[in-house]
């Protein structure tokens, strides 16, 4: 595998920013891409410092982007910067002109751990026609379904990016499962931790997809909200992908 930091202007962040790329070597494309995304207190650079996942990947034709979220929820902020845009529209299209990938739903990809547990699966149900598999770890899936009221330093924080009422909006993964376009059901799957402390949201993440019909896997593991949990099961992530999507 090959392996390079790209730096870019963002259009929609107004801002230059940086991604991480795994390329594959000795091997004709055009290739699938997987979108792999950080968690809150991370950056673009994590999953290659703190997993192994240049080697899970080398043998497969993929290319795997590690794009920056910065604090923003993947999401184009009421009061802030639009991270959404920033990775659908700019990068996404950056990528498909940059290097040879099969540009459509099913050549992409998306997985993330924690707030980009939240992201992958936001991204799926709210762009179908973009990507065609989703997986989260430990994802924050109940994030953008409660109301976010209160003088809490998060809850201040994140009320900038969705607003003091973001259930049942954009951003909002029930809704989103709710009104996702039934001709582009994207392939999701999730996993948490059975010690972590966002296992009761991906629980009742789990029972509503059961409740309303939606396709999904969903799995527990013993382990906590820590890169040991996500070393081992961004593994099971990837032959989800390669599964539905054939690479």
């Amino acid at each position: 595998m090959a392996f390079c930091e790209l730096h870019y202007f963002s259009d929609s962040l107004q801002k230059a920013i940086s991604v991480d790329l795994i390329l594959p070597e000795k091997k004709e494309g055009p290739f699938h891409t997987l979108y792999l995304l950080h968690g809150l207190s991370d950056d673009h650079t994590i999953w290659q410092r703190r997993t192994s996942i240049e080697r899970y990947v080398q043998d497969l034709s993929l290319i795997v982007v590690m794009p920056d979220g910065g604090r923003g929820f993947y999401t184009d902020a009421l009061e802030g910067m639009a991270w959404e845009s920033s990775i659908v529209k700019d990068l996404v299209t950056y990528v498909d002109t940059m290097l040879p990938t099969i540009p459509s739903r099913k050549g992409r990809c998306v997985e993330g751990l924690s707030m980009g547990g939240y992201g992958a699966i936001k991204f799926a149900l709210k762009h179908p026609d973009i990507f065609g598999s989703a997986v989260g770890h430990s994802g924050a899936v109940a994030w953008g379904h409660k109301p976010l009221l209160g003088d809490e330093p998060y809850t201040k924080e994140f009320r900038r990016i969705a607003g003091e009422h973001p259930e049942g909006g954009e951003n909002d993964l029930f809704a989103l499962a709710k009104s996702c376009n039934q001709d582009l059901i994207p392939a999701i799957r999730f996993d948490c931790g059975t010690e972590d402390f966002l296992i009761e949201d991906n629980r009742v993440f789990h029972a509503y997809l059961e409740e309303i019909k939606f396709p999904h896997e969903y799995e527990e593991f013993h382990g906590t909200h820590e890169w040991g949990y996500w070393d081992v099961h961004v593994r099971e992530g990837i032959e989800f992908h390669r599964r539905n999507l054939g690479f």
